[in-house]
């Protein structure tokens, strides 16, 4: 390791780890020193990016392509109402030299893809996984053990946490477990939604994202031991903890008995079971102004909410609620001798329910709402609450 100093309102902002015997000069030299990459900013990447700015890492790598939302607000503690639409990573960087003017902080202000995994980790000591999605994990996870670094993991949905070591190499040269070696295969598209989908408590990320922290300083000071070959799961409604074992796995085709991956996949949403040609499979759609002429004209339409019920008590605009996921129980309500108006937050799992309803059932009159009821509070009625 070069040689680090510090100066003296260095010194001074770190007096308090100084002082502890196990860390002291040796372990704030090591942070300084430490080149940590931190995929995602958001409900994890928030806490976790603040506590180790504050701890005084020296190179702080910062990934995100999204911007502020009013949504985000409830979890993503680096962001105010000032921030909404701005690059999350442009913002999170102010604050962060803000915090500290003594660290360095890169930003890639793009997709985290195969494409340029490899180069946007070079360099970095530790990556740092806040991500909310199967596809980048595995992504992140593979990058991370053909670069040879740790991959400090955790996760977030509703009120539970994890968190956990991966890729870590012990004193004794032996390299831990890796995310593979825990989730050979990634589950069945749609069974686990994300935070957008199935939402999450606001404290959650700020407890396990902190937790994710404490895991980075000790990976790269080597003071404490690692969650490596362990998982540590949170429930926060019971307040019960758990730390299961994660062994690894011969047929880890990364690292078992016989590889046989050697580079990153070129397409881990279909790793992931996700099919972007059905997808992205076009269907009939209309716009919010369109759907505000309809309502003028009293022309003949149906509007239907595929939402969830927790939603629909938030913000409604009249429509039929047939949750997306038990939207063929209420085949015998949709109407087929109109035109029929499907309607989500967003437009995505309207559009879903369009392509599941013709495909399974030859539907040929359904219209997905463009930008769902987001867009309709924002164009056409403002005093529906978004969320």
């Amino acid at each position: 390791m070069p040689e680090v100093t510090f100066s003296k309102q260095e010194l001074e902002r770190y007096a308090r780890h100084l002082i502890i015997p196990d860390f002291n000069i040796d372990g704030q030299r090591k942070l300084k020193a430490g080149r940590v990459l931190v995929i995602g900013t958001g409900g994890l990447g928030a806490p976790l990016l603040q506590y180790l700015a504050a701890a005084g890492v020296g190179h702080l790598g910062i990934v995100d392509f999204d911007v502020v939302e009013d949504s985000n607000l409830q979890r993503q503690v680096l962001f105010t109402t000032h921030d909404i639409g701005r690059p999350k990573v442009e913002v999170a960087a102010e604050r962060l030299r803000a915090q500290n003017p003594h660290i360095e902080i890169a930003t890639y202000n793009t997709r985290f893809t195969s494409d340029n995994a490899l180069d946007i980790m070079k360099g970095y000591d530790v990556v740092a996984d806040g991500t909310d999605n199967f596809a980048t994990r595995y992504l992140v996870n593979d990058a991370a053990v053909l670069t040879g670094i740790p991959n400090v993991y955790a996760s977030i949905f509703r009120f539970d946490g994890q968190v956990s070591v991966f890729n870590y190499r012990k004193p004794d040269g032996e390299i831990g477990p890796n995310y593979r070696d825990m989730f050979p295969e990634p589950p069945p598209p749609g069974l686990v939604p994300n935070c957008a989908e199935g939402g999450v408590i606001g404290v959650l990320p700020g407890i396990v994202g902190s937790l994710q922290a404490n895991e980075v300083i000790k990976v790269i000071t080597g003071v404490g031991e690692p969650l490596a070959g362990r998982l540590f799961l949170f429930d926060a409604l019971t307040f019960q903890t758990k730390i299961l074992k994660v062994h690894k796995e011969k047929t880890n085709p990364l690292t078992g008995d016989h590889p046989t991956q050697t580079e990153l996949l070129k397409d881990y949403e279909s790793f992931c079971g996700f099919d972007p040609g059905a997808e992205e499979k076009p269907v009939k759609e209309i716009t919010v102004q369109e759907l505000l002429r309809m309502k003028e004209s009293q022309a003949p339409f149906q509007l239907i909410d595929v939402r969830e019920p927790y939603e629909f008590d938030i913000a409604e605009m009249g429509g039929q609620l047939m949750p997306l996921g038990s939207i063929e129980q209420h085949i015998n309500e949709i109407e087929s001798d109109k035109q029929v108006i499907v309607h989500c937050r967003s437009g995505v799992r309207s559009a879903n329910a369009i392509r599941l309803l013709e495909k399974k059932y030859g539907f040929t009159n359904l219209y997905n709402l463009k930008g769902g009821i987001l867009a309709y509070a924002d164009e056409v009625d403002t005093s529906i609450a978004k969320y």
